[in-house]
C-alpha cells in the first residue's frame, strides 16, 4: 500500500508540474485545454489547478467582454507570475547592477550602484550584497524570498562559480565568488562569465531571438567574446570560450585608428580607447570624413579579427554589443561588408539594443532557468 500510495503521490506531482508549465506556456487556459493538453482527465486537471491556486502558482480569469452573451462561460486560468522572484546581477570595474523579475521575466525592481577599480574584493562583494537587498526591497520582497540570485562577472568562470582568471578587477582571481556570496544572501547563487550571460541576454531579449548560433562582440573599454552554440551560450573544456587573451595581432590595436585621428584631431586632450573611439564616432555622424574613415577602419579591423571565428564556426549572426554599439550602422555596414567579402555564408552582423543592462539581464535569465529546475521538477 505503501509502494501504490508513492506511486500515486510522484503521479500527483508529475501532473501538478505539468498542467503548471503548459499553463505558463499558454498565458491563459481552460480546464479542458489543461486537460487535453497534459493528458489527464477534466477531473483531474480540475483537482490540480484548484491545489495550484491554494499554493498561490495560479489564479483564475475574470470574464471577458461578450463571455456572458453566450451563456455560462468556460472558467479560464493562468499562470501566477508574481509568485515568484529572481534577481540578476552584473559586476563591472565602475559599477554593479541588480534587478529583479516575476517568473515570467517581468523586471519589476533595479537598481545601480557605483564602484571603483581600487576597491578590495571584500568591499566589492559588500556592494554587491548590499544592492541585492536594496532591489529586493524596491520589489516590496525580503532577500530571502528570491528563488535564485544570477550573478555576472569578468574573468573565467568555473562550474563551482570560481573566478579562476581574471585580469580587470583586483583581488578577483581564485576568488569562490559563488561561496563568498552565498555567505552574504539568502537565496542560491549562480555564477557566470559576464560576455555568456550577455549573449544569452540577446537570445531571450535581444537581436538574436529565434537564432541558435550567435557570434557576441562586446565593444567598450576593452574587448569581450561569447558564442552561441544550438542556442546555449558556450563554455568550453576550460570555462574559457570566447576569452580573447594575448594574440599575435592584438585586438587592442584596432582602437588604434580611432585613437590616431582623436590625438590628431585634438593633440592635448588624452583619452582612453573607448573616449577615442566615442570621439570619433560622434565627428563621423557629425559629418567629418576622416573621422569616418577613422571609423569604418576600426570597424573592418574588428571583424579581421572576428574572421577566425566566423568561418569555422559558421553563425547565423554576429551581434556587436557593449558602448559602441550605439555606433550602428557606422560599426555594422563595415563589418558586414568585409564578411559579404570574405565568408561563404555571412552572417548578419547587428547592433544590441540591450544596451548597459545586457548582462544584468542575462543573469535574470540565469536565475529564472534555475528557478524552472525547481519549479517544474
Amino acid at each position: 500500500m505503501r509502494e501504490q500510495s508513492g506511486d500515486a503521490s510522484l503521479l500527483r506531482k508529475l501532473n501538478s508540474a505539468a498542467v503548471l508549465r503548459i499553463l505558463r506556456e499558454a498565458g491563459v487556459a481552460t480546464l479542458s485545454e489543461l486537460a487535453r493538453a497534459a493528458r489527464v482527465s477534466r477531473p483531474t486537471a480540475e483537482v490540480i489547478v484548484e491545489d495550484l491556486i491554494a499554493e498561490g502558482w495560479a489564479e483564475e480569469c475574470g470574464e471577458e467582454q461578450g463571455d456572458r452573451q453566450r451563456g455560462r462561460p468556460a472558467r479560464r486560468f493562468r499562470f501566477r507570475a508574481s509568485a515568484g522572484h529572481v534577481a540578476g546581477v552584473g559586476i563591472g570595474a565602475s559599477h554593479v547592477r541588480a534587478m529583479v523579475a516575476d517568473l515570467n521575466g517581468e523586471v519589476v525592481a533595479s537598481h545601480k550602484a557605483p564602484t571603483h577599480e581600487t576597491m578590495t574584493a571584500a568591499e566589492r562583494l559588500d556592494v554587491v550584497a548590499g544592492l541585492v537587498s536594496a532591489v529586493a526591497d524596491g520589489a516590496g520582497l525580503s532577500m530571502a524570498g528570491l528563488a535564485a540570485v544570477g550573478v555576472g562577472t569578468t574573468g573565467v568562470v568555473d562550474n563551482a562559480g570560481r573566478v579562476v582568471k581574471s585580469t580587470v578587477l583586483p583581488g578577483w582571481t581564485g576568488l569562490d565568488l559563488r561561496g563568498e556570496l552565498g555567505r552574504r544572501l539568502a537565496p542560491p547563487v549562480l555564477v557566470e562569465n559576464d560576455m555568456r550571460l550577455a549573449v544569452l541576454a540577446e537570445h531571450w531579449r535581444g537581436v538574436a531571438r529565434g537564432h541558435d548560433d550567435v557570434v557576441y562582440l562586446f565593444t567598450g573599454h576593452r574587448l569581450g567574446l561569447a558564442l552561441l552554440i544550438g542556442g546555449r551560450p558556450h563554455r568550453g573544456a576550460h570555462a574559457a570560450a570566447g576569452e580573447i587573451g594575448r594574440q599575435a595581432r592584438d585586438h587592442w590595436s584596432a582602437f588604434r585608428h580611432v585613437f590616431d585621428y582623436a590625438l590628431e584631431s585634438e593633440p592635448g586632450e588624452l583619452r582612453s580607447h573607448q573616449q577615442a573611439a566615442d570621439f570619433a564616432i560622434a565627428r563621423a555622424r557629425g559629418g567629418d570624413e576622416r573621422a569616418l574613415a577613422a571609423v569604418t577602419a576600426f570597424a573592418r579591423h574588428l571583424g579581421e579579427g572576428l574572421l577566425t571565428l566566423v568561418n569555422p564556426l559558421d553563425p547565423e549572426m554576429v551581434v556587436v554589443g557593449g558602448r559602441l554599439a550605439r555606433a550602428g550602422d557606422l560599426l555594422v555596414e563595415p563589418i558586414q561588408h568585409y564578411f559579404d567579402q570574405v565568408c561563404y555564408y555571412p552572417p548578419k552582423v547587428v547592433a544590441s539594443g540591450l544596451g548597459s543592462d545586457c548582462v544584468t539581464l542575462g543573469a535574470v535569465r540565469w536565475a529564472l532557468d534555475r528557478a524552472d529546475d525547481l519549479l517544474f521538477s
